[in-house]
């Protein structure tokens, strides 16, 4: 049947004329309009068009069953919305490692560039701050933050996984990893050019300014500065902190605290919507106050579930999937459409209001964190437009009846089935 166009399927009556219509229409495939064919629906006359005698990587195409035989509704050439941190090199040393994806691996990722990093149990991200806005989200383990607002009020908190923090540009902070075993976080910038290699580190500054300014400036004699460190630490093994309470009362202030926390527990909330499908939770500057650059949405998708089809108008999206094997297809003018598949620790990225959809397809439940560089989380759903639009309307473009049209869900569900 697939290999059927509609058009086809009007026209013939039954029997014999049906498998008349089906050998005429092989080139062609349900729903694809466009000409000339494309996909495996368009090689029965000369099977051997799909076939790949070349050079191979087989544990690596394996990945990608999609891009070796791409769905006969693909066409056109798009961005590749794919990259992963699988492949990108660790910058490893004694208390952790961190690897990065920006837009100089990803042309596509303009807005957001994305960063993975591990911490040992004591192990410390120096004391820095970024000319971006930081936002992250735990995947595993224990980690200690500190920040200082721009009025000098101190912040201190502990997060697991399933929190996240936020940090706006240029306040200054540190990150530990606490017991049993460390932590490992994802963190986004809202610049897709942000390198997190390229901070502003507090032993870079103290090791290139003079003595005697750094003794001028603290109160203290310049020798006493003899032993700072001459390079950076950036991550570094360090003893494991005390209890959170003492850090707070140590750098407790007559400014008082900041009137918004630093950190969100994305993993704990309740669903926005959940239904038989799957589950989104979303934080925004509605719920996280302090997150006036990012917006996220964490979606589950149960096995055989579907992200329904929908676009975002506010902003790009940037994707890191934390569990499972999904599909994904991504829809712009031209027209072009392209799908890939993914896996743990990949990254997607769609453009402002390009149409996609997510499919869960494997026999676990499927985790996505969506990311967008907005202080909201906004998007529209294809079968809320379609159900909220006059259903004569409807069935004369899509040539469906109206009994049809009011079956289609007006809820918004988000991820299907409802």
């Amino acid at each position: 049947m697939e290999l059927v166009s509609r058009r086809n399927l009007l026209a013939v009556t039954a029997g014999g004329a049906l498998v008349a219509a089906a050998a005429k229409a092989q080139a062609q495939s349900f729903g694809n309009p466009d000409l000339p064919p494309e996909g495996a629906a368009s090689t029965a006359q000369d099977p051997t068009s799909i076939t790949d005698p070349g050079s191979q990587n087989p544990a690596l195409a394996s990945q990608f069953p999609s891009a070796q035989s791409p769905p006969s509704t693909d066409v056109g050439s798009m961005a590749l919305p794919w990259a992963s941190f699988n492949n990108a090199p660790k910058r490893i040393q004694g208390g952790g490692w961190a690897r990065q994806v920006t837009q100089k691996d990803f042309s596509v990722a303009e807005e957001i560039s994305g960063v993975n990093m591990r911490l040992t149990a004591g192990g410390i991200r120096e004391l820095h701050w970024h000319l971006a806005t930081e936002w992250a989200y735990m995947t595993y383990g224990n980690c200690r933050i500190t920040v200082l607002d721009e009025q000098g009020r101190a912040y201190v908190a502990d997060v697991k996984e399933g929190d996240l923090w936020y940090f706006p540009a240029g306040l200054p902070h540190s990150l530990q990893g606490l017991g049993p075993d460390g932590c490992e976080f994802v963190i986004c910038f809202d610049d897709g050019k942000a390198s997190e290699f390229n901070t502003l580190l507090l032993t870079d500054w103290m090791a290139h300014t003079p003595p005697h300014v750094l003794a001028k400036n603290f109160g203290i004699p310049a020798e006493q500065f003899s032993k700072i460190p001459l390079h950076d630490l950036y991550i570094f093994q360090g003893k494991l902190p005390g209890p959170l309470a003492a850090d707070r009362q140590a750098v407790t202030s007559p400014l008082g605290a900041p009137p918004y926390p630093f950190t969100f527990s994305l993993g704990a909330m309740k669903p926005l919507r959940q239904t038989k499908g799957g589950e989104v939770r979303v934080a925004d500057s509605s719920n996280f106050t302090v997150s006036k650059r990012i917006a996220a949405a964490l979606v589950t998708v149960h096995p055989g579930g579907l992200r329904e089809l929908h676009w975002h108008p506010n902003a790009d999206e940037w994707q890191y999937w934390i569990k499972g094997k999904g599909r994904m297809t991504v829809f712009n003018t031209g027209p072009n459409a392209v799908t890939m598949d993914f896996n743990p620790g990949d990254i997607g990225y769609v453009k402002r209001a390009q149409g996609h959809y997510v499919q869960n397809t494997g026999d676990t439940d499927l985790m996505v964190l969506e990311v967008f560089r907005s202080d909201r989380f906004e998007d529209v759903a294809l079968s809320d437009w379609l159900s909220h639009t006059p259903p004569a309307l409807v069935a004369q473009h899509l040539n469906l009846d109206t009994s049809t049209i009011r079956r289609i869900p007006n809820d918004k569900p988000l991820v299907m089935p409802d």
